[in-house]
């Protein structure tokens, strides 16, 4: 059930609603797409003779596109019509997802999750600016939470499809079974309402879109300094979770010694049930919190991830495979808590009417500082000293992320006035 909102005559609960439920089902499909690869990498290692850190690239190759395509998209996103933005992105990733399918060379699969991340761009940045215009702020940590389900919920089905599929036809009809829906499903977003920009925040802009340059425009962003503190906690964050997520099923499968489609099947159920657990918790947390405390969402976040980091060392260090997998567990739930609200504190703390630029240059830094470095760093290291050794990296990101939120979110440094 989706909450009631706070709104003006011209917007209504139902509409939200509905904007709300495409919105989801497409970042769920973003998710699955994104995870197919990682249930498949050791029979695609194999097939193609590539090396740990060459799949590390070949993560690379949507991230990079992902984060360097992001701030056209986002400045786009501050002025054009943004369902059809979300079309084209949906379509063309779900596109390249299938295309991956043919790839027959290292150089091949990279150009096809290259063009993944190209799409995705034109969505993530995107699709938060929509709900915060269909949902009123009392209301955004939840709305954000369900949102966000389908990180956990998409990830999971990724990793279950992808083992799966490649158990039974092979890890090339992986891509194209996945891939395929996304292309229909690409129409749908063309329905979504796109309302105007700010119409549910107490400082409303007066303008359709804003006309600072795009030099201007990060000036600004950058000195809205509780959003640039969030975002470098959330760059850390990223790096963790996008380094865990890639690796862990080789680890299990390498380091612990499971079948590769049980080791799917773990991190998968694992991902699914604390993701979805944490993610809800987490925006209904901080939405009750939010009239005690200045900062409820970065507290929710620093606190989680305080958490998280002796969870992440155990699930990498105990023996026992009982115990590994309810470290996993706790480690996972504490790390997702914090998705809602720390998209809720990059949306609330910029100008309405450069969310979508701000979601941009926040996808380019948590990436470019992220993933995008976690799972060849890993690959580096383990091509060296070993996986196990390797993913130790882990605990340690989740440490500073931790540290960052709960530093700004107990001390705030003064943010500029969102307008």
């Amino acid at each position: 059930m989706t909450p009631a909102i706070d709104r003006p005559a011209v917007t209504s609960a139902r509409v939200a609603s509905y904007g709300l439920a495409i919105v989801t089902l497409l970042n769920f499909l973003n998710y699955v797409d994104r995870y197919v690869l990682v249930a498949v990498i050791p029979r695609l290692k194999t097939d193609l003779a590539i090396s740990d850190f060459q799949i590390g690239l070949i993560g690379d190759a949507f991230l990079i596109t992902y984060f360097l395509t992001s701030p056209v998209f986002g400045r786009l996103g501050d002025r054009q019509r943004r369902p059809a933005l979300i079309a084209m992105g949906v379509a063309v990733w779900s596109a390249a997802t299938a295309v991956a399918g043919f790839a027959r060379s290292f150089v091949q699969i990279m150009g096809a999750r290259a063009m993944v991340g190209v799409g995705e761009a034109a969505y993530g940045t995107i699709a938060p600016t929509l709900l915060a215009d269909y949902f009123a702020p009392r209301l955004r940590g939840r709305v954000f939470a369900l949102f966000y389900l389908a990180i956990p919920v998409g990830s999971a089905i990724g990793f279950l499809a992808g083992g799966f599929f490649e158990q039974l036809y092979g890890w090339r009809a992986a891509f194209f079974i996945v891939g395929g829906p996304g292309i229909a499903l690409a129409l749908l977003a063309l329905t979504l309402p796109d309302p105007p920009r700010g119409a549910l925040d107490a400082a409303t802009a007066t303008a359709s879109r804003d006309d600072r340059s795009f030099g201007d425009a990060l000036r600004t962003l950058l000195h809205a300094r509780i959003y640039v503190w969030a975002v470098l906690g959330y760059a850390a964050y990223t790096f963790a979770i996008g380094g865990i997520s890639f690796w862990m099923s080789v680890y299990l499968e390498r380091v612990r010694g499971l079948e590769l489609a049980r080791a799917d099947y773990l991190v998968g159920l694992v991902t699914v049930v604390a993701g979805l657990a944490g993610t809800f918790t987490g925006g209904f947390i901080a939405d009750l919190l939010r009239k005690r405390l200045a900062q409820p969402d970065l507290l929710v976040c620093g606190i989680s991830m305080c958490a998280a980091v002796p969870a992440s060392w155990l699930a990498l260090s105990l023996p026992d495979r009982n115990a590994y997998v309810a470290a996993l567990f706790a480690a996972e739930f504490f790390i997702f808590l914090s998705t809602g609200p720390i998209n809720v504190v990059l949306i609330n703390s910029v100008p309405v009417l450069l969310r979508a630029q701000a979601m941009a240059l926040s996808i380019f830094a948590i990436h470019l500082l992220g993933d995008a470095i976690s799972p060849p760093v890993i690959g580096f290291l383990a091509d060296r000293w070993g996986l196990a050794l390797a993913v130790r990296i882990v605990p340690l990101a989740v440490a500073v992320s931790a540290l960052i939120w709960t530093v700004t979110a107990v001390r705030p440094p003064r943010a500029a006035a969102v307008a």
